[in-house]
This record gives structure tokens, C-alpha cells and sequence, in this order.
């Protein structure tokens, strides 16, 4: 089932998300709606509190990037309970968007390695580190269970420059090509 996304202004998208147990209910069923609530809207990414549930979990599927980046061709994964040990290496800029934020984007510094503790969809426990593109888009994730939108990333002058467009999306003046949950 395509979910609606939860758009700039909701109170839900800036609070820290909550762990998850195993037996947590229909927990396989919400991350197939995940996943094709992500295809319907053309993401790469999906975390729980952009579809409405405070929880610790987030998806992602970067194999639509593979062309200009081919070590995506394989990076589909799931998450749970994630914890970001470390970030390390060069910042770099990347020109990202989000689904809860719908026709902006704005080039964001990020650190170029990111190790990160989770739990798969089995609850398996798994560290692992990734670099460039890959880890940009899991701290890009990762803050969404945290609170943080990819604009809090963003210089107060772009920010200022922004603040007409956000508060479009925050009043639902905006029709992007899914459904949507207005504040």
C-alpha cells in the first residue's frame, strides 16, 4: 500500500524517533509499504517518521542512481534501530532533496565515511562503514530518526532565502506527484 508522506512542518518530522522490538506489529508489512511508497515517489530513501510512525527505521534503495554511480547498483537495505558510530573523512557537498520537502533542493556538507550499528528487517545485528554516495544518503536517513530535516544543515542566509517556499509546504500549497500529510 503507497503511504502518504508526512511534509516540512509536521511536528512528527522533528521528533527523535523511538527504538523497536522484534515482534514490533506488522513490522514486515510497514516496510513493504515502505518500499513502495519509495518507488511511487521516486526516492532513494524512506524513514519511518516521514510516513508517520516515530520509529527507528529507515529504507533505502539507491539502484535507480547506478548509472552515475555504480557502486549503488546493489544498495538496497533496511535498517533498524540505527546508530551512527562514526563519521570521518573529507566534507564534501552534494546537492540532496527529500520527499518531505518537495521541490527544494540545496547542496549539503557531509562527512565523506559513515560507520553505523543496526538491525536488519531479521534483527540481525550489523556494523558496517560506507563511503561517498552511500553515506550520504544514510546520514541523510539516519537524521530523519533523529529530528533533523536536511535544511537544519543549511547556512541561515539559505535558509532565510528559503523560508517563503517552506512555508508553502508547511500551509499544503504544494501538489507533488504523491499523496501527502500536510501539518
Amino acid at each position: 500500500m503507497i503511504l502518504p508522506i508526512y511534509t516540512y512542518g509536521h511536528r512528527l518530522l522533528r521528533k527523535k524517533a523511538v527504538d523497536i522490538e522484534k515482534d514490533y506489529p506488522n513490522l514486515k508489512n510497514i516496510i513493504e509499504n515502505m518500499f513502495e511508497t519509495l518507488y511511487s515517489a521516486e526516492g532513494v530513501g524512506l524513514a519511518a517518521p516521514q510516513v508517520g510512525l516515530s520509529i527507528r527505521l529507515f529504507i533505502v534503495d539507491a539502484t535507480s542512481m547506478k548509472k552515475e554511480h555504480p557502486e549503488l547498483s546493489n544498495f538496497k537495505k533496511i535498517f533498524i534501530n540505527a546508530r551512527i558510530l562514526k563519521e570521518e573523512g573529507a566534507e564534501w557537498y552534494y546537492n540532496e532533496g527529500c520527499l518531505s520537502i518537495p521541490g527544494i533542493r540545496e547542496d549539503v556538507l557531509r562527512k565523506s565515511i559513515v560507520t553505523i550499528e543496526y538491525y536488519d528487517e531479521n534483527f540481525l545485528k550489523h556494523t558496517e562503514t560506507y563511503n561517498g554516495i552511500a553515506a550520504r544518503i544514510i546520514q541523510h536517513e539516519y537524521d530523519h530518526i533523529e529530528g533533523i530535516l536536511f535544511i537544519d544543515r543549511l547556512s541561515s542566509l539559505r535558509k532565510t532565502l528559503l523560508k517563503s517556499r517552506l512555508n508553502m509546504i508547511a500551509k499544503g500549497r504544494i501538489q507533488p506527484k504523491y499523496k501527502i500529510v500536510a501539518p
